[in-house]
């Protein structure tokens, strides 16, 4: 019985060194030990499924400006990634864009890079600018492929979860359900979620990088913020009990970035922004 727990540690533990992919926006190793081939096909049904029981806005200057800008993004991608080395990074992708008539202040991409903007969200992006903001951020999650790694923590956290009970099997029923409740707890706000929110971080400064080599004014992120803030009546869940970093958080670290993602875009031949 041993033997088997040790070699299950030993699976996860070497999951977790050489079960990696590269960002090649980050240059950082990250976990993730699920293939293009096993999640891409699955998103791409997810997204058409969804389309079909939603209210898709076609024809419309709003409906054009989603392509537009999502175009420009990828666009962007493709010269950042061919230029550093990349060529081939974007070929299993499909992108799409779609504006859907509903009232949540929200947009989402999926992995593989179809993208959802929500009508409730362009009142506060107000222009083509503060849309920008939002779907390169959008797509800067599909592109860094923070959904495989998402699964694949979670993964990690089950098995080892697992391990752990399978070691408490001869104890007390309480003794187990101690453990099984500071670990939910315990690997939830000290590790799932940190871990989402360093993914919005991530998902910010790619975007931003993107929204600039596309030619959108990367200061315009931080203010988009403070409107989201502001449409927010400043209400928000503590920060450490989020899968988001604070809103103030967010403003700070953009306006921190936007010179940076200027210089990137100055490299491309991009020196001026709408």
């Amino acid at each position: 019985m041993k033997v088997k727990k040790w070699i299950v540690v030993l699976f996860v533990a070497t999951l977790t060194v050489v079960a990696c992919k590269v960002n090649p926006f980050t240059g950082q190793k990250n976990l993730n030990f699920v293939s293009n081939d096993q999640l891409f096909s699955a998103s791409f049904q997810q997204y058409d499924a969804f389309l079909d029981s939603s209210n898709v806005v076609t024809g419309t200057a709003e409906s054009r400006m989603v392509k537009r800008v999502g175009d420009k993004i990828k666009t962007a991608a493709e010269r950042y990634l061919n230029a550093n080395g990349y060529q081939g990074f974007l070929d299993d992708f499909r992108f799409e864009y779609n504006l859907v008539k509903d009232d949540q202040v929200n947009a989402f991409a999926m992995p593989g890079g179809k993208t959802v903007v929500y009508t409730g969200i362009l009142p506060i992006t107000q222009d083509e600018t503060g849309l920008a903001v939002v779907m390169g951020h959008e797509v800067a999650h599909a592109l860094a492929d923070h959904g495989a790694q998402r699964m694949s923590a979670a993964q990690v956290q089950q098995v080892v979860g697992g391990v752990g009970a399978a070691a408490l099997s001869g104890k007390s029923q309480q003794t187990q359900q101690i453990f099984a409740q500071a670990y939910g707890i315990g690997t939830q706000l000290g590790v799932m979620l940190p871990f989402s929110r360093s993914h919005e971080s991530e998902a910010d400064g790619i975007g931003l990088t993107l929204m600039a080599i596309a030619g959108y004014n990367p200061d315009e992120a931080a203010d988009l913020w403070r409107r989201m803030q502001q449409n927010s009546g400043g209400a928000s869940t503590p920060q450490f009990l989020s899968t988001h970093p604070s809103n103030q958080t967010r403003i700070n670290n953009l306006e921190a970035w936007a010179p940076e993602a200027k210089a990137e875009a100055r490299k491309y031949g991009v020196t001026s922004f709408q």
